[in-house]
């Protein structure tokens, strides 16, 4: 059985280099992609403090549809382009939003969302399978220390899918 570390008192850079290496002591002999997904959604949700939704989006037939995720239910299909999603998928480039509702186009999936992050999940030719997403209901709860911890996230997550 997994167990996963008591990461309350540690520093963001910390925290997020716990979560790498539990990431990859679950998925490392894991090959289902969604088992990977869900498992990668839940340690973030419940590891990461002051987050309402942690996820992925996948890409399919030229729209991001839902994958595995923790938090309320989500949009189901998001065009390229539209939200934070859409426009990180778009451009193949992290979105850091402190107040999604000054955010052009925003998809209020959930109300009570007032700051995201999104990062794509890109293969190593630079193809974008998907994209990683987490929400949080404070304004501006997402820093430069969030983005490169998320970041090796999301690079684990994509050579996994």
């Amino acid at each position: 059985m997994f167990a996963t570390s008591d990461l309350q008192a540690a520093s963001k850079p910390e925290l997020y280099q716990q979560l790498a290496t539990q990431l990859r002591a679950l998925t490392d002999d894991e090959t289902d992609p969604v088992a990977n997904m869900a498992n990668c959604a839940a340690l973030i949700f419940n590891s990461v403090p002051r987050l309402n939704w942690a996820g992925f989006y996948l890409l399919k037939g030229g729209e991001l549809v839902l994958g595995p995720f923790q938090g309320q239910p989500a949009c189901v299909r998001i065009a390229f382009g539209r939200g934070v999603c859409g426009t990180a998928a778009e451009s193949h480039a992290l979105v850091r939003v402190d107040d999604v509702t000054k955010f052009p186009g925003h998809i209020a999936c959930d109300s009570a969302s007032r700051s995201e992050i999104v990062l794509p999940l890109l293969t190593k030719n630079s193809h974008l399978i998907g994209v990683l997403d987490v929400d949080s209901p404070e304004l501006a709860r997402f820093d430069a220390e969030d983005e490169a911890g998320l970041s090796i996230i999301a690079e684990i997550m994509a050579a996994k899918l």
